[in-house]
């Protein structure tokens, strides 16, 4: 077997099955427990064969695969197959498969009285299979497919229950936004097979563009970014997001779709890094972008909600990475983002599957109660607050020397991009530590903030209705538990990879090195984790996120960008579409039927006419026969 057909199975094997997948029955009413096997079956195998085709690439492979083969010639235009694949696309696939395969085996249990889960396995396997897609594809056009069935998968998973009426909603909503970017996206898709005449992305790479064509490609590639890696101002969806099921967000946030737009811009690095002014629109998107998702994390009750939040600042330090010209920091952080994000929403919802509830403010005291479940949440929330040994430390570590290095000059970005980037990574740091110390202390330490089990009735959470709560809260059950258990080891360690040699030179990493620029983040680290813990301290029980004071509601809300979305485009959007529908329902649909109505009209006047009588009618023939032959005899 070639190795073109080994790297077409990557993305292949996951579409394949999940097509599959969908012919299977949703539910069963006879209690025939065979659909809801064989789906898993199909599922966790498609994400299982990947990862292994993927390490055997990744091991054995000696040199990168660049397969690819004309399909069709379009005036001019050759549209062509092909997969390329190498390392850095390899790393990103491993992290791609790993998150999958643990998602699937998670839903099992999750999900496990779900009529639905047949769909939802099929679809979380074509959610897969576009990801890698996107990641191997040789070509914008596979590109671009990819990208679109991403879209059109996490509609159905972000709505995936039906009960909810938030789900819908959130779902519509992630749809319409992300498609704003992506009308961006297939512009400039467009925009660089016309310019060289292939959808080849090596010929694209290597082509000689006007500057401004370049730019134009480029700013319209970045409003995709901006939409699928839920970038400032396309953000909003991210949050909302939340109302699907937890495995889904974990799978959206740490491996698909908002991973998507960072590869995307690494793999077209080589024509970013040729326009300085692409670079700064990036910068300054990424910089808002990072202190945007964190200050909306301080203030949010939900803990899904938090971690949403926090993705979107997390993918703002990759994107500024790649702003200060460092594609291989901002790599590296997306693969450490990948292990301890999966670990943290699969934790979280191990937290929500138990007590019943999102809501940081009706939990409390879980310490002793889910032992292996405080400790992943301990795991997790250091590495994104950046704490050494764990992986965030490693790759935020990067990023903040790669910015600074930036502040210098002699990059693809202008220096004030660089200033930007790190003052804004620098000050998040102490509000990620900040947030991640309360979520910690508000659900796992104090007592429980509920009534207990013989209480008022616990507060169900948005897509845990179907579960009962038990009397005591335990760690989950196996097929829950050793996914959290086994991704825990990756955002622990996987920082440490760094310092293998092979992993620095496929990424073009520099050495990790401990210097006096790597002192003030820890500062502020420890300043945002002991301020929120003084917090903690000075009120027992009580959430440090009060301090906040009236900014609450503000922050709570993402500075009510939506409302201002609402306000400038979704109502001016309505109402034009309101102006359109009756300018087509009276004046053209009018107009059509006004003209059909006269027809008919003149059509029963003429019918009448030839129903006169026979001398009547020859009386009026014979009379305009008269006035024909008056009025000619006159003219001449």
């Amino acid at each position: 077997m070639t190795a073109g057909v080994l790297g077409a199975l990557i993305p292949g094997v996951p579409l394949l099955l999940g097509l599959g997948g969908l012919t299977l029955r949703a539910s069963d009413d006879q209690g025939d427990p065979a659909p809801r096997r064989s789906a898993a079956t199909l599922g966790i195998a498609g994400a299982a064969i990947s990862l292994a085709v993927t390490l055997a690439l990744l091991i054995f492979a000696s040199t990168p695969i660049d397969a690819n083969r004309r399909w069709v010639t379009i005036g001019g235009i050759d549209v062509t197959l092909g997969i390329s694949v190498g390392d850095a696309a390899l790393y990103i696939a491993v992290a791609v498969c790993v998150v999958a395969l643990f998602v699937q085996i998670y839903s099992v249990a999750y999900l496990h009285d779900d009529p639905r889960y047949a769909p939802y396995a099929a679809q979380v396997s074509l959610f897969t299979g576009a990801m890698l897609l996107v990641v191997t594809s040789g070509d914008l056009i596979g590109m671009l497919v990819g990208w679109e069935v991403m879209g059109a998968c996490s509609y159905l998973l972000i709505g995936h229950d039906r009960r909810l009426p938030e789900a819908p909603a959130a779902a519509v909503k992630a749809f319409l936004v992300t498609r704003v970017g992506d009308v961006g996206f297939l512009l400039g898709v467009a925009l660089l097979i016309v310019e060289t005449g292939t959808s080849r992305i090596s010929v694209a790479l290597a082509h000689h563009y006007s500057t401004a064509t370049l730019t134009a490609a480029l700013l319209l590639l970045l409003a995709g970014v901006a939409g699928k890696s839920a970038q400032f101002p396309l953000h909003t969806w991210l949050p909302d997001a939340m109302a699907g099921p937890t495995p889904i967000s974990a799978l959206i946030h740490a491996a698909t779709m908002v991973a998507a737009g960072v590869y995307v811009v690494f793999r077209m690095y080589p024509l970013y890094e040729q326009s300085a002014a692409a670079l700064a629109v990036l910068g300054v998107i990424a910089s808002i972008t990072i202190l945007l998702g964190a200050l909306s994390a301080t203030a949010q009750d939900d803990m899904k909600r938090v971690l949403a939040w926090s993705t979107v600042s997390q993918i703002g330090y990759m994107t500024g990475a790649l702003a200060v010209g460092s594609p291989a920091a901002a790599l590296f952080h997306l693969l450490t983002h990948a292990a301890f994000k999966a670990l943290l929403f699969l934790a979280a919802g191990a937290v929500i599957h138990v007590v019943g509830t999102n809501y940081l403010s009706r939990m409390g005291g879980l310490r002793e109660h889910m032992p292996i479940t405080f400790w992943s949440f301990v795991i997790g929330l250091g590495a994104l607050a950046g704490l050494p040994p764990l992986s965030g430390f490693w790759s935020k570590e990067n990023i903040l020397t790669a910015a600074l290095h930036a502040t210098d000059g002699g990059g693809p970005a202008p220096v004030w991009v660089g200033w930007v980037v790190w003052l804004s990574a620098l000050f998040a740091v102490a509000i990620t530590a900040w947030y991640a110390t309360r979520l910690l202390l508000c659900a796992f330490f104090g007592v429980s903030r509920e009534h207990g089990p013989d209480g008022p009735d616990w507060e169900i959470g948005f897509d845990d209705a179907r579960y009962t709560r038990p009397r005591t809260p335990h760690d989950p059950p196996a097929a829950m538990r050793w996914p959290i258990m086994l991704l825990a080891v990756p955002a622990a360690l996987l920082g440490l990879v760094a310092y293998a040699p092979g992993f620095r030179s496929a990424l073009e990493l520099e050495e990790p090195h401990l210097s006096a620029a790597i002192v003030l983040p820890l500062v502020l680290l420890a300043l945002g984790a002991g301020a929120a813990w003084w917090l903690w301290r000075e009120a027992p029980g009580e959430d440090p996120a009060v301090a906040l004071g009236p900014a609450r509601p503000f922050l709570a809300a993402g500075f009510r960008l939506d409302a201002v979305q609402q306000t400038l485009v979704v109502r001016p959007v309505r109402a034009l579409a309101g102006l359109v529908t009756a300018t087509d329902e009276r004046v053209v649909d009018a107009t059509v039927e006004g003209t059909g109505v006269a027809a008919t009209r003149l059509g029963g006047l003429l019918t009448a006419a030839h129903r006169f009588a026979l001398p009547g009618a020859a009386v009026l023939v014979l009379g305009g026969a008269l006035v024909l032959t008056l009025w000619f005899g006159a003219a001449s």
